[in-house]
């Protein structure tokens, strides 16, 4: 049974910092890629970073770019998203998804149950 459960988020001050982390199981966690996704409160969702099965490509929304890192690590099961610099409008529940191929194709199978990040002052 495919599992992803995300970890990590929580009240941050604008400007602050967070890590979250999403923990794999039941798949090749290698072998696909992944991506977060967040949903603002009373929006829709908005994908954020993606990453490949082997961590050597990565992609960003505009509005998270320079500010967030997606990395992985493979012998772990584990991806994670480093929050820096954050803003009242990174206020949202964020998503683990996995994706159908080792390359990024934004076809998600799988979704985490997610972990709310709020930023505010």
């Amino acid at each position: 049974e495919v599992q992803l459960v995300e970890s990590g988020g929580g009240l941050v001050q604008p400007g602050g910092s967070l890590r979250l982390s999403c923990a794999a199981s039941g798949f090749t966690f290698s072998s696909y890629a992944m991506s977060w996704v967040r949903q603002a409160p009373g929006k829709g969702l908005e994908w954020v970073s993606a990453i490949n099965s082997g961590g050597g490509s990565t992609y960003y929304a505009d509005s998270v770019k320079g500010r967030f890192t997606i990395s992985r690590d493979n012998a772990k099961n584990t991806l994670y998203l480093q929050l820096n610099s954050l803003k009242t409008e990174d206020t949202a529940m964020y998503y683990c998804a996995k994706d159908e191929m080792g390359w990024v194709v934004y076809e998600y199978n799988y979704w985490g149950q997610g972990t709310q990040v709020t930023v505010s002052s």
